[in-house]
């Protein structure tokens, strides 16, 4: 069966663990070259090693507009840039009184700057290899919201927004610009909250459990395929039907939990 990204070229920001590092080892497995940018060194040089010729690490702070060129630059030693990830982001979780300006602010750089900076370092490169995709990790938090995550859910509100602005406005240079909108999923961005806890959570979603980091690569590696060529603009939802609406044990067609 052919790779589904046979010889193209990717950046993945934050992508040394996590739903990054998922995205990365998805990539190259289906035949891509692979720059993981993060701030993460010892993560990302040792999974560059792991996988092998085909990765390689670039340290990049996704909020520095200094720091995109020299991404750009790596791709581009390894082929034409066809595909970039903004995965990269951060969370802090506080009720709206007591977020200071600098905590708001620290998110707001990592997530919506530094998808912003992305986006647009990569339009000449994809540019000169005549197209690619563009896939923009927001969030369910994107799309509603909860408690204690006003600086989260405005960045990434603002990544949903942008992805669609982006889409339209380099559709004609055949670069595709999509988002990507997970829910429920286990990662290190969840602290010291244990596997059994989280999912403990999550069992009254449809699917009944959290998610996987390999289940966004999934969704990530079909749009940046030439599989997902007539998507742009749109939002890909990955959350276990969490936005799909509320199970009402009290109405028919609950099912059964144990």
């Amino acid at each position: 069966m052919p790779l589904r990204l046979a010889d193209k070229v990717a950046i993945v920001s934050g992508g040394a663990r996590g739903l990054g590092e998922a995205i990365s080892r998805v990539f190259v497995r289906e035949g891509a070259s692979v720059v993981i940018a993060d701030v993460q060194d010892d993560l990302g040089l040792r999974l560059a090693d792991e996988l092998g010729e085909a990765a390689v690490f670039q340290h990049a702070d996704v909020s520095s507009e200094a720091e995109w060129p020299r991404c750009i630059e790596r791709a581009e030693e390894l082929g034409p840039l066809t595909v970039l990830v903004n995965n990269a982001a951060i969370l802090r979780v506080a009720p709206l009184a007591e977020t200071t300006l600098d905590d708001y602010m620290h998110v707001i750089g990592v997530n919506q700057i530094g998808t912003f900076l992305g986006m647009r370092a990569a339009i000449p490169a994809m540019s000169r290899a005549g197209g690619g995709s563009i896939v923009n990790i927001s969030s369910i938090d994107g799309i509603g919201s909860k408690n204690g995550l006003v600086a989260y859910s405005a960045s990434k509100g603002a990544v949903r927004s942008m992805t669609k602005t982006a889409a339209l406005e380099l559709g004609h240079l055949g670069i595709r610009v999509n988002s990507v909108h997970p829910g429920g999923m286990f990662t290190p961005m969840m602290g010291s909250t244990s596997r059994a806890a989280f999912d403990s959570l999550h069992r009254g979603l449809p699917l009944g459990r959290s998610g996987e980091p390999e289940e966004i690569a999934a969704m990530v590696l079909y749009l940046a395929s030439d599989e997902a060529s007539y998507s742009t603009g749109g939002e890909f939802v990955v959350d276990g039907g969490w936005l799909a609406g509320d199970i009402n044990p009290l109405l028919p067609g609950a099912p059964a939990r144990t």
